[in-house]
């Protein structure tokens, strides 16, 4: 899935993009507010990691104006430890969430998963219907009719996308969005190929063609061929 990491702190930001990367994060990096406000604008990421400490405009004042431009995409702020006022702030202005410097990735990834489940409507981490296609967020597992396959960061961050809303129709631009980070070179057929390999580990019907249009799961109750 794509992430936006908003850090100016040239050391920490390029350790968090390269542990989130190994992770299989595809991860955007800006250093300035304004930037961050027209990547977010203009992006589909699964959630934005937020630093409140900027340069200019500052990480309060980005999350204000995200919030009151009525963006609701999963946003973590991240801030130092003696920030209380700061992350009192954040909260009330839509933060969904805070994580105190320093922190253990692992928690930082724990509490990504999180929002991004409270974003999908989902208590637990597995979304879909049981019995039927599900998909566990927090160890990136298909599950079809109760049995685990392993996902690849695309693989996941591909069904991911299309499970978000069962039966929505998604573009191969908004899809290329959620999958592949800026600098990310993408072959004019890699989305093609990804999606034929899902097809045949998952079921011809498991991710349908709607011609000139793009791709979608069909939910449960849905019939049909692709």
């Amino acid at each position: 899935m794509r992430v936006l990491l908003v850090e100016d702190d040239e050391m920490l930001g390029q350790g968090l993009h390269e542990a989130l990367s190994r992770k299989g994060w595809s991860v955007d990096w800006v250093k300035e507010g304004a930037l961050a406000l027209s990547a977010i604008a203009d992006g589909d990421y699964a959630c934005v990691l937020l630093d409140l400490g900027l340069p200019g405009m500052d990480g309060i004042e980005v999350l204000r104006r995200v919030r009151q431009g009525g963006n609701k995409t999963p946003l973590l702020v991240l801030t130092a430890r003696d920030a209380l006022d700061q992350r009192i702030d954040g909260l009330d202005l839509g933060a969904d969430d805070y994580l105190v410097k320093p922190y253990a990735l692992s928690e930082l990834l724990a509490r990504m998963r999180a929002v991004i489940r409270r974003r999908d409507g989902a208590a637990q981490s597995v979304i879909g219907e049981d019995g039927a296609l599900q998909l566990d967020l927090g160890t990136r597992e298909v599950l079809i009719q109760g049995v685990r396959s392993q996902l690849s960061a695309r693989e996941f961050a591909l069904l991911h996308a299309l499970m978000e809303r069962p039966g929505t129709i998604l573009s191969r631009e908004q899809l290329e969005n959620r999958i592949y980070g800026w600098g990310e070179e993408v072959g004019p057929n890699a989305l093609d190929v990804l999606i034929h390999g899902m097809r045949r580990k998952l079921g011809a019907q498991a991710i349908r063609n709607v011609r000139g249009l793009g791709w979608r799961v069909e939910p449960r109750s849905a019939g049909g061929t692709a």
